[in-house]
């Protein structure tokens, strides 16, 4: 049974940084891709970032040249640097793995974590 847990989520003021983690556990996704979403309250799941398996990388449009995703594949973790937050970064973040080599919408995704919670504050 495949498991996506996500860690380091919390609160920071605006301007600061976190660093997300995803740990993969039941299969690896070698040849697929994983990914992160948000979802922040009252709107609907937004595209994060994904990373292919061969390091090919693709970001939102409203996190580009601030978010980082990057796996280690010995781990099989993905993570999802932050820098620059803002309170409208604030959401759950949902880390989701697919066999398909890429994806940017929530139904090219199988699997999918519990999320974690990131709150900015002004």
């Amino acid at each position: 049974q495949v498991q996506l847990v996500e860690s380091g989520g919390g609160l920071v003021q605006a301007g600061g940084s976190l660093r997300l983690s995803c740990a993969a556990s039941g299969r690896t996704f070698s040849s697929g891709s994983m990914g992160w979403f948000r979802q922040a309250p009252g709107k609907e799941r937004e595209f994060v970032a994904y990373i292919s398996a061969r390091d090919m990388t693709y970001y939102g449009d409203s996190v580009k040249g601030r978010f980082t995703i990057s796996s280690d594949n010995a781990k099989n973790t993905v993570y999802l640097q932050m820098n620059s937050l803002n309170p409208e970064d604030t959401a759950v973040y949902y880390c989701a793995a697919t066999n398909r080599l890429y994806g940017s919408a929530e139904y090219e995704y199988d699997y999918w974590g519990q999320g974690t919670q990131v709150t900015i504050s002004s």
